[in-house]
């Protein structure tokens, strides 16, 4: 029976794969070859200061995906018929 000691960083990440990425505490805990019972505990314990970070990174990931929809619309609409100005010539 070994004793691992993971840093304050690890446990937070592997929480946030579960709470921000919606990951299921087996899979988490078999990739990252942890007791699941440990990672019921850190997610007790560091929920509230990932779920702090998460609403930033959620802002940030809806933006870039309103960005991405904004652009892709933008090109879609120059490129359509009739949208090029006339050339004289």
């Amino acid at each position: 029976m070994s004793s691992n000691t993971y840093s304050d960083k690890f446990k937070r990440d592997a929480v946030a794969q579960i709470i921000e990425r919606g990951y299921p505490v087996r899979e988490v805990s078999d990739r990252l070859g942890v007791n699941a019972y440990s990672l019921y505990v850190w997610k007790k314990k560091f929920a509230n200061v990932v779920s702090g970070d998460a609403s930033s990174d959620a802002e940030i990931r809806r933006l870039k995906r309103e960005l991405a929809r904004v652009t892709e619309e933008r090109d879609i609409l120059k490129n359509r018929p009739g949208s090029q100005p006339a050339c004289a010539g």
